[in-house]
């Protein structure tokens, strides 16, 4: 038992630690760039940037079938305003036990590339309101904003189309 004492303090440290940071959770060279917000307070900076770029926030899990449906226009929106002044941030509500397992083989399988990010904070019903007040929970739900102007949508989009004609009026204030 000698012997194993320092490898369980070890262990036990780490998984004590407060974590004050966002994590990236890369395990080998070809797996996707996922940054964790452990804490809702962590993730809230993105919310209200001020600067001209467009902020297209959708809040989804895999296990969420209308979530995964309407991906690919999410993708389809980034590759499109890639090169403008629109940032797509995709913010996965997976389980923490499920990042690993399933939430970084989908990302894989789908090649996924907007900003990643998981949110493990539980307490939802404290940061929910902060997003939305409106917003009751369910996903997908999408917050889109440019400095003060802002939308949310609690509803899955049906095509490409819709999305990107709700977006058009945030890409309208730059011209």
């Amino acid at each position: 038992m000698k012997n194993y004492f320092p490898i369980i303090l070890f262990f036990l440290f780490v998984a004590c630690a407060p974590q004050q940071t966002p994590t990236q959770t890369q395990q080998e060279p070809s797996a996707p760039k996922l940054i964790t917000f452990e804490s809702f307070e962590q993730m809230e900076p993105l919310l209200s940037l001020e600067n001209d770029t467009t902020y297209v926030i959708n809040f989804w899990a895999t296990w969420c079938k209308p979530c995964v449906k309407e991906l690919p226009y999410f993708e389809q929106l980034h590759n499109t305003y890639k090169e403008k002044k629109v940032n797509v941030m995709l913010v996965s509500l997976d389980f923490p036990d499920q990042i690993e397992k399933k939430l970084i083989p989908f990302i894989q399988d789908k090649q996924l590339k907007s900003t990643l990010f998981v949110l493990t904070d539980g307490d939802m019903n404290s940061w929910i309101p902060k997003i939305a007040e409106e917003w009751s929970g369910a996903i997908p739900a999408t917050l889109i904003y440019k400095n003060s102007k802002r939308a949310f949508y609690e509803q899955s989009f049906d095509s490409f189309e819709e999305l990107n004609n709700i977006l058009k009026p945030f890409t309208k204030l730059e011209q």
